[in-house]
């Protein structure tokens, strides 16, 4: 409900007081009785319409201009204010309850629009309460998309399902004078027992996805092998170094015990070198004793 006009009120109150003035203090009761009608049919003449607002006047029923925004006069009697339209951008949700997808599965859907009034002629006279109309129409158009789309869809083409959705409200609403800026779908909601079994579906796809890329690099892995392999069957001396470094990583950890195969020992030469280091303690012990000289038997 509008707020009364203060300017009409208060030119209300000033020919009042000059109808009293006039009859009471210059006896002029003519006069008084011509203030008393302005007072009374003046003020009803002034109207007010904000920034944001047209006004919608009618002569004796019929249209004859959008006005304002600001103060305006209207004939009394003759003419009237049939409505005030809002022209700011305006926001309303709507959702679907258990709509079935292309694919049969039960969906509910919650969506915002943003829309305004574009031509507000059209929206005061061509349609009779716009607010519902644009509701119903942005309703209806959800129902339609998800009838016509797949549950994939819904859920990874949002901006698609959007873009459509907005084609198909604001092509409801033109002819109306209304103008829809955006849709935005935001949420989906599927049973519960659906929920379960994508979500198994999911977990499994990105199991088979981990075993096809393991598998891979295990093919690549074994090829780079076949690769050294056959860089190692001409340069013995590489694969000897290799060997060493194998042995020498394996020795750098404390307490580790370390398997070589017997193929790895004869291409380091480990069984020579163990036995040089065997016979090296072999003959410390020898060498220190002959150091020490034999004492002499006593002589007879």
């Amino acid at each position: 409900m509008r707020s009364p006009n203060p300017l009409a009120g208060l030119l209300f109150l000033v020919l009042l007081a000059a109808a009293l003035w006039a009859g009471l203090v210059r006896a002029s009761l003519a006069g008084a009785v011509i203030l008393v009608i302005l007072a009374l049919i003046l003020p009803s003449s002034l109207r007010m319409a904000n920034q944001w607002e047209r006004a919608v006047v009618l002569r004796l029923g019929r249209f004859v201009r959008m006005t304002g925004p600001g103060m305006f006069v209207i004939w009394p009697v003759v003419e009237g204010v049939y409505a005030y339209l809002d022209l700011r951008v305006r926001t309303t949700s709507f959702y679907t309850e258990q709509t079935l997808t292309h694919d049969t599965v039960p969906v509910d859907v919650d969506a915002v629009f943003y829309w305004l009034v574009s031509e507000p002629e059209r929206a005061a006279l061509h349609v009779a309460n716009y607010r519902e109309a644009v509701f119903w129409a942005a309703q209806t158009a959800l129902r339609d998309i998800i009838g016509r789309s797949m549950l994939a869809e819904l859920l990874a083409e949002r901006e698609r399902i959007n873009a459509e959705l907005q084609k198909t409200i604001d092509k409801r609403t033109e002819p109306w004078g209304i103008t829809v800026q955006a849709v935005e779908i935001r949420d989906v909601k599927i049973p519960g027992g659906l929920q379960d079994a994508m979500s198994m579906e999911a977990q499994a796809e990105r199991e088979r996805r981990a075993r096809i890329i393991l598998g891979t690099a295990e093919a690549e892995i074994a090829a780079r092998f076949v690769q050294a392999a056959e860089t190692y069957e001409g340069h013995p001396a590489a694969l000897h170094l290799r060997a060493m470094n194998m042995l020498y990583e394996g020795l750098k950890e404390k307490g580790a015990m370390i398997v070589v195969p017997s193929t790895a020992v004869e291409s380091m030469g480990l069984g020579a070198l163990g036995g040089l280091v065997s016979l090296g303690k072999l003959r410390a012990p020898l060498a220190g004793s002959e150091q020490v000289p034999a004492e002499k038997e006593p002589e007879a």
